[in-house]
């Protein structure tokens, strides 16, 4: 008699709970909203801050559906019990990402979930609210529902939904934060970026390190100047040059910025010092292993030996004449913008393609596979040296981990021309420009 007591009662506790669950928290994030929505738009940066890796190190993620937004899936197997198996997909974004501008004060991104937890119509929201004196911070409310219908055992689960899925939220929040603490401080709204495939091209190419208080006439005389060292050893060499000038950039520093000015040949095999050497892409630096380890005690290193026409340089770029080398450059995808106006806001819009690489969770590296602009028109003056046409340029940065196309590609959205100028905030330098000139084999 006494168990069906405690029977019946254990039925009417779990007739009377609640048949959904729901826990919220809050946080607020020193980025823009823009930013906070890219991220959780798509699933390529959730393995750094969601609580499943704390949990197995070895767990394995598939990624399917979309790339970035309604329709994006992420689905992982785990040997640990507390990850499991399950998956996740965007369900909603609202407003669509192109609408996420200034005007755009509140935005919410739903992601429906399927894993071991109890209940169903699981899911995951996250409200999203501008907030700050300028609008520059987001409060993050990441949400838990769920659905018990009549189930008991699952109504009886309602009293656990502090755990698991309390501590999923919680942290990744806090991991959410540090995510976004690695993107540059840069709004990119303006940007309308393509994903460029880029054929492998052999160039010619000078280092330069300029001093950036000497400002523009520094810059476009150093270009000139490498310019003519590659033209002049193009034709001792008898190839041709095939295409615009091409930076690569090295550094952009408080003081100095280094880079090299390259050229585009018709050749990959070049007869140096007497030998044909084919040219290979650049690879990164061999460390030191002789180097003393403490610098401050120890002797110091000899000079580096004169690189000789021939030789190849840390880079494994031929050394050809002088400051010249030459190398295969480009090959795979690219993340491109477009820029119209002098050379500082070149450095702006590779900036913007940076942060808009990592919240989109596209990998690049600055050490070999650098960003790099082509001019694709010169700037044109008129007879007292007034600017009449601002200089068109091609920004690029070469990236791994991309789908075939950005969102905006997917949308349909344009990138702007100078007879179709993309939107510019007020008091910002010129709009950007159209898409000329392009490594070979952009397609």
């Amino acid at each position: 008699m006494a168990l069906v007591i405690v029977a019946a009662i254990g039925v009417l506790a779990a007739v009377i709970m609640p048949g959904t669950g729901h826990i919220e928290r809050s946080m607020v994030i020193g980025k823009d909203m823009r930013q906070v929505y890219d991220v959780l738009d798509n699933f390529h940066r959730l393995p750094e801050f969601s609580v499943l890796n704390s949990y197995d190190a070895h767990i394995k993620y598939n990624y399917s559906g979309k790339a970035f937004g309604p329709g994006a899936e992420v689905s992982w197997t785990s040997s640990d019990v507390r990850a499991g198996n399950g998956s996740l997909t965007v369900d909603s974004a609202t407003p669509d990402f192109n609408k996420v501008d200034g005007t755009a004060k509140t935005a919410q991104i739903v992601w429906d979930l399927e894993n071991g937890w109890k209940g169903y119509d699981k899911t995951f929201t996250f409200a999203l609210e501008r907030q700050g004196s300028r609008n520059q911070l987001t409060n993050v409310t990441w949400s838990y529902d769920v659905k018990y219908g009549w189930n008991l055992v699952n109504r009886f689960a309602n009293l656990y939904i502090h755990g698991d899925p309390d501590s999923f939220i919680e942290f990744g929040l806090n991991n959410l934060q540090n995510v976004l603490a690695s993107v540059p401080n840069v709004d990119y709204k303006d940007l309308i970026p393509y994903i460029r495939q880029t054929d492998p091209t052999p160039v010619l190419l000078v280092p330069v390190t300029i001093q950036l208080k000497d400002g523009n006439d520094a810059y476009t005389g150093s270009v000139s100047k490498a310019i003519s060292q590659i033209q002049a050893t193009a034709k001792k060499l008898g190839v041709n040059v095939t295409g615009p000038r091409i930076v690569f950039t090295t550094n952009y520093g408080d003081t100095t910025y280094t880079y090299d000015v390259a050229m585009p040949i018709d050749s990959s095999a070049l007869n140096v010092n007497g030998q044909t050497q084919q040219l290979t892409a650049p690879t990164p630096p061999a460390l030191d292993n002789n180097a003393p380890a403490d610098a401050g005690t120890a002797a110091a290193p000899a000079a580096a030996e004169a690189l000789k026409p021939g030789d190849h340089d840390k880079f494994g770029r031929l050394v050809v004449d002088g400051d010249v080398r030459a190398t295969l450059a480009f090959g795979g995808p690219a993340l491109e913008g477009v820029w119209n106006g002098t050379f500082v806001g070149v450095r702006s819009t590779r900036d913007e393609l940076k942060a808009y690489a990592l919240t989109h969770g596209y990998k690049f590296d600055d050490v070999v596979n650098r960003s790099y602009d082509i001019m694709a028109k010169p700037e044109m003056k008129d007879a007292q040296g007034n600017i009449t046409s601002y200089a068109e340029f091609d920004v690029y940065l070469p990236t791994t981990n991309t789908p075939d196309q950005t969102p905006e590609q997917a949308a349909g959205i344009k990138q702007p021309t100078l007879d179709v100028a993309g939107p510019a905030a007020a008091g910002s330098a010129p709009a950007p420009a159209s898409t000329a000139a392009a490594p070979a084999g952009k397609h």
